[in-house]
């Protein structure tokens, strides 16, 4: 009987094992499985062959796995799904898998928790309806939630998809703000984590572009103050993401730009001018663009901090994109007041907005080159012939003639050159227009002889040796048009015989004479 017993114990013990051994080896197979997915949806290549195989389906029951590690693995593996297409992003929403996710956010581990954040953020990134779909989820409170957490990887993920919620539009933005996330993220950029605080810099920045009210609630955080201090650390990619939300604030109106100033950003942030991440450079740069163009007054506070010497030493040392919040700065200053467009002058900023328009090869950075010349040299002529002497009226010009100029830059253009012809009574400048311009440009070059020749002897002169007069005569106006006016205004500066000298088939008519009269002659 004993040894029955025995017997017995040892088939059970066997059966246990056995049956064991089978949950063990589905144990192991899942887990196999989420992280061959896992890998094979970093490729691109794969993705379409995944998606055919319905691993979508195959996933979402994994989310609810009694063992964490596949839990987790399964949301990175349909995070990195929805990544890459708006396509595949559309299935987790369809699939209903989101609710899961949000539920999973509040109960389960601080790994799962990321890889969940994850999920959220690659679906949000796509498009505002997707990003909607995470907001009706529920996600935002949750996030929420996740931005007190102690693990910082946490508070990163979920700072990242309320980023991502958040870019696409101020509605959105608002939902984001309503879920009290604003003064967490503001806590977030004073943790001592650099990739914490460039990610929740990035949110801040993101939730601020869109209206003055969703900045003013990002101000009444307190956020000014803390991305202030952080504009001198030394990492780039921090600095990129603070002069973003900082430019953000500041370009809605000038109580915002005010507060940005009042934090004593400048001159400090001037050094980062000169810094050697191009992205921080320019959104240095975009920072003060957005403050300059507000009021005369805060231009003159970026002048006197030594900010235009700055920033065309910037213009001069960059290129492209990168050259364009500059050029725009130089513009949006010169175009304040007489003064403050001499202070730009003064420091070489027409030299280097010239070399930038003869340089650049886009339409548009070319276009904000000659918006800028054009607002430097309307005010007066001293202003005007500062503008003309760097040469820039026959590139103007060129601008706008060429076939192939965009309807943005042959506008710009012609106002430039409307601009500061009507203030240029530097003739010099302005002859070589004499031969190139069109009617609608040569009747504003004319006007300007017309009023400069009566004046002034030499300048008479010289227009009759250069071939201006000649030129002049050879100009076909309308009879009564303001071109004829300016014409003979031009005409009565000069004896009636030198005119007829200058007049086209004036020679043809001296040889007709030649042929009809008749020679004297002598006995």
């Amino acid at each position: 009987q004993h040894y029955f017993i025995q017997s017995n114990l040892r088939k059970l013990d066997m059966t246990t094992r056995q049956i064991l051994n089978v949950f063990e080896q589905y144990q192991k197979a899942r887990t196999a499985f989420v992280q061959a997915v896992a890998d094979l949806s970093t490729r691109p290549q794969n993705i379409e062959t995944l998606q055919n195989a319905g691993v979508m389906s195959l996933l979402r029951p994994l989310l609810l796995d009694i063992v964490p590690s596949v839990q987790q693995t399964a949301a990175l593996a349909l995070g990195r799904l929805a990544n890459y297409s708006d396509d595949l992003a559309e299935a987790v929403v369809k699939g209903d898998i989101l609710p899961q996710l949000v539920y999973s956010l509040a109960e389960q581990n601080r790994f799962y928790k990321k890889a969940a954040a994850f999920v959220l953020r690659a679906v949000a990134k796509h498009s505002p309806p997707l990003a909607q779909a995470v907001v009706d989820s529920g996600a935002l409170d949750a996030l929420a939630i996740c931005l007190e957490e102690f693990d910082p990887g946490v508070k990163e993920a979920a700072a990242w998809a309320l980023g991502y919620i958040a870019r696409h539009n101020a509605e959105l933005a608002q939902s984001v703000v309503d879920s009290g996330a604003v003064p967490l993220l503001v806590l977030c950029i004073q943790e001592p984590e650099l990739s914490l605080k460039r990610i929740a810099a990035s949110a801040l920045s993101d939730i601020s572009k869109h209206s003055p009210e969703l900045a003013q609630t990002v101000v009444d955080a307190g956020a000014i103050a803390h991305l202030a201090n952080l504009t001198l650390n030394p990492d780039a990619k921090l600095k990129r993401q603070v002069f973003s939300a900082l430019s953000q604030i500041s370009k809605h109106s000038v109580e915002l730009a005010e507060m940005v100033v009042e934090a004593e950003i400048f001159p400090n942030i001037l050094t980062c001018l000169k810094d050697s991440d191009e992205f921080v450079k320019k959104n240095c740069a975009t920072l003060i663009r957005e403050i300059a163009k507000h009021t005369p007054e805060l231009a003159q506070l970026i002048v006197n901090a030594g900010g235009v010497a700055a920033v065309i030493d910037y213009v001069g040392d960059s290129s492209g994109n990168v050259r364009l919040p500059g050029i725009m700065m130089l513009g949006y200053v010169a175009a304040h007041s007489e003064n403050l467009a001499m202070a730009v002058i003064v420091s070489k900023g027409v030299v280097q907005l010239a070399i930038a328009l003869q340089e650049e090869c886009e339409d548009h950075i070319q276009a904000a080159a000659a918006w800028a010349l054009g607002q430097g040299g309307r005010h007066t002529p001293e202003h005007a012939k500062a503008v003309a002497q760097a040469n820039v009226l026959p590139t103007l010009l060129q601008c706008y003639l060429r076939a192939g100029s965009s309807e943005d830059l042959q506008i710009k253009a012609k106002r430039a050159l409307k601009n500061i012809l009507q203030k240029c009574v530097h003739l010099p400048a302005l002859e070589p227009l004499l031969h190139d311009a069109p009617p609608n440009i040569l009747k504003h070059v004319v006007a300007q002889f017309s009023k400069v020749l009566p004046h002034d002897p030499k300048a008479r002169r010289l227009f009759v040796t250069s071939g201006g007069l000649k030129k002049v005569q050879e100009i076909k106006a309308e009879p009564g048009s303001a071109l004829m006016e300016y014409i003979n205004c031009i005409n009565g500066c000069y004896p009636e015989e030198i005119v007829r000298y200058y007049s086209p088939g004036y020679s043809e008519r001296l040889l007709e004479r030649i042929d009809n009269h008749q020679p004297i002659m002598t006995q």
